[in-house]
């Protein structure tokens, strides 16, 4: 594995291209493609980090989220503090309770309180 570098985003990245995800996900539109769609259908005032040179994110693991190239960067911005990313037992419990109930916190129901 390569050494930290500090690219222009001021993230730490090492090169994840060997790391395997159990939470991995197909891209299914380029950078570009997905920056414009995302100018057509996001409104303006959702902020874009690094509007100039965005980076798109194709999957997450732990502490670390991969861009398109393979890229490792160390997330120090998201909620991963508290779980991090693609937790087995966080995504376990997710699907349980949508197999069972997928409503919101406006209604009563027991997994609300328990999860």
């Amino acid at each position: 594995m390569a050494s930290p570098t500090v690219n222009d985003h001021h993230t730490e990245i090492t090169n994840g291209k060997n790391d395997e995800s159990e939470c991995d996900f197909k891209e299914y539109y380029s950078r570009d493609k997905t920056l414009k769609l995302r100018d057509i259908y996001i409104p303006t005032c959702t902020e874009l980090f690094y509007r100039e040179n965005p980076l798109k994110i194709v999957r997450s693991q732990g502490t670390y989220m991969y861009d398109q190239l393979g890229n490792k960067y160390l997330d120090c911005i998201n909620n991963v503090a508290h779980v991090g990313h693609c937790h087995s037992y966080v995504n376990n419990e997710i699907y349980k309770q949508m197999s069972a109930c997928a409503t919101n916190n406006r209604y009563l129901h027991d997994n609300t309180v328990i999860l």
